[in-house]
């Protein structure tokens, strides 16, 4: 069974599905700019530090199979206003931070060749932003295989039981998954033994989006709530525990869905191998330490309410941060990319 796709874009239309929504409809909706982006970014109708990027860089593509230019540097004006917006739009996950810098710079090379006009500038552009749905799904093959193997090596068994976090399949990128694409492959080898996923509470993405995933491909699954773990990792012998990343600091600290810096923690005290699958962009050289990531508050209402039902006593006091960091030390399986595994505190810029 093919994976669901999260993301649908061809000739300038995107559309995502709504993850808001799930599971009880699997509902497209249109993205016809960057405004409609930054808002389903930012009310999480898609997420995931891929997956967001993408969405960015396709909506500024709708936007640009819609408008000519006068001249290049007109053609960047307008690129970078736009990028400058979107990365506004969640401040932890790097990939979209990444991905403007990127997509401005090709703009600025264009605009400072004289040779190049504004049609053939922004043909080069909207090329540029239409490969990255295509270039996240290979990078996402490559992490699954890479991950896969090195937990078999690791374990040195045929079968193996994975404990995962949150959602990072492919409702998280433009398909696969990060974590859960070596998850994906482990049940393609016919290696996987089971899963467990958490809940992730309080905003749910293990319940409603990688339970979903799970069912969807018929992989075999168990949902645990996130208090459960440590329980979890004894009664069922976990043999490897995976997530994913919003942003790697240079010296290997990771910064994920609340609750993955506890799930490390467990997993070190089980003697289970934690590791950390995200795409090599997700690695931030500029962010020295988990200290200087910068951690997104999410809604009180996300605690305090399931749906429009209060559940929490009205005039409490939230904490409610989005990611945690987890220290490199804790993440003793590595941190598994499209170019291969890396031990946490052996990350290099120019790793190849």
């Amino acid at each position: 069974m093919a994976t669901l796709q999260a993301i649908k874009y061809n000739a300038g239309e995107l559309e995502i599905l709504d993850q808001l929504l799930l599971p009880e409809s699997c509902t497209y909706i249109a993205i016809s700019n960057v405004q409609d982006a930054w808002s389903a970014i930012r009310e999480m109708k898609v997420r995931g530090a891929p997956a967001i990027a993408i969405v960015g860089c396709l909506s500024l593509a709708v936007e640009l199979h819609k408008k000519s230019f006068q001249s290049t540097q007109e053609l960047l004006d307008y690129v970078k206003e736009k990028f400058d917006y979107l990365v506004t739009s969640r401040p932890t996950a790097v990939n979209i931070q990444l991905a403007a810098e990127a997509g401005v710079r090709l703009a600025r090379q264009q605009a400072e060749d004289e040779t190049v006009d504004a049609a053939a500038a922004l043909a080069a552009v909207i090329k540029h932003l239409e490969a990255t749905l295509a270039n996240d799904v290979a990078d996402n093959l490559a992490i699954g295989d890479h991950g896969a193997q090195d937990i078999l090596k690791k374990r040195g068994k045929d079968s193996v039981k994975i404990l995962t976090h949150c959602n990072t399949g492919s409702l998280a990128t433009a398909g696969y998954g990060t974590a859960l694409g070596v998850i994906r492959s482990l049940h393609k080898t016919g290696n996987l033994e089971h899963v467990y996923c958490t809940e992730t509470r309080p905003y749910n993405q293990g319940s409603r989006l990688t339970a979903f995933e799970l069912v969807y491909e018929k992989m075999p699954a168990t949902l645990i709530c996130d208090n459960m773990a440590s329980a979890g990792m004894r009664q069922f012998k976990i043999d490897a525990v995976i997530v994913g990343a919003d942003r790697v600091a240079a010296n290997g600290d990771t910064a994920n869905k609340i609750g993955t810096y506890q799930l490390a923690v467990l997993a070190k005290h089980h003697n289970i191998p934690f590791y950390v699958a995200a795409p090599f962009s997700s690695i931030d050289f500029n962010i020295p330490s988990g200290d200087s990531i910068p951690i997104e508050e999410r809604p009180h209402a996300e605690m305090t309410h399931t749906g429009s039902v209060r559940t929490a006593a009205p005039g409490i006091n939230c904490w409610n941060p989005g990611f945690d960091v987890t220290p490199a030390e804790l993440i003793t399986g590595g941190i598994v990319t499209e170019k291969g595994v890396f031990a946490s505190d052996r990350l290099l810029p120019n790793s190849v």
